[in-house]
């Protein structure tokens, strides 16, 4: 025979703690835990933490024994990228290469949305769109999603330390060309880049 007592016991409890917080038995979808969660995030104003939030991390004033759930943005959560997966290999993309994921997360969302299936009429490919002489010239297969954006990631790297760590120019560059930019000394007059660039510009600050 099973003891029940236990049960009955938490049982008991829950519906006490149920009573104490003021709710009127289960609410549709919502598990007592989940519920009890909420009311004392309202009381010390933080917000919900998934367990598994890879940008979650514990702090606490006992070395570590307990601790409150505090997160931080990640790119995903900063740019509306057509995959939050992106937002992992944009981070390693940038860390790989010293440049700032925001600013690489900006440019695959103005130039594809973070699609890897993007492709333009001039033969550009995936989320960075690169065309196909750019991505052999930097050694990657523009049709892996993870070579793509580490190949867009490379590339920016080359055009900022092009134009001296200038990101205008370097945004520029990364849409019509080095020599165009330095042909006109900075944005070129042409209507695409200037609003590409504005767009880019955007999205980073």
């Amino acid at each position: 025979m099973i003891d029940v007592s236990g049960i009955r016991h938490v049982q008991a409890r829950i519906a006490q703690l149920q009573e104490k917080f003021g709710i009127p038995g289960g609410v549709p979808g919502v598990t007592f835990q989940q519920h009890l969660q909420r009311e004392m995030q309202k009381s010390d104003g933080t917000r919900s933490v998934s367990p598994d939030d890879p940008a979650a991390v514990n702090i606490s004033s006992d070395g570590g024994k307990t601790g409150q759930r505090i997160s931080f943005p990640t790119v995903s959560e900063n740019l509306p990228l057509a995959d939050r997966s992106l937002g992992v290999l944009i981070d390693g993309a940038a860390k790989k290469y010293r440049v700032d994921p925001k600013l690489l997360s900006a440019i695959a969302q103005v130039e594809s949305g973070g699609n890897q299936d993007a492709t333009s009429s001039a033969g550009a490919v995936g989320v960075m769109q690169l065309m196909p002489d750019t991505a052999a010239s930097l050694g990657v297969n523009p049709y892996d999603k993870k070579q793509n954006i580490e190949g867009g990631a490379k590339y920016l790297r080359e055009m900022l330390d092009s134009f001296d760590g200038d990101i205008r120019k370097a945004v520029a560059a990364y849409n019509a060309g080095p020599q165009a930019v330095r042909d006109y000394g900075g944005v070129p007059p042409y209507r695409e880049t200037q609003n590409y660039v504005n767009k880019v510009l955007d999205l980073y600050h």
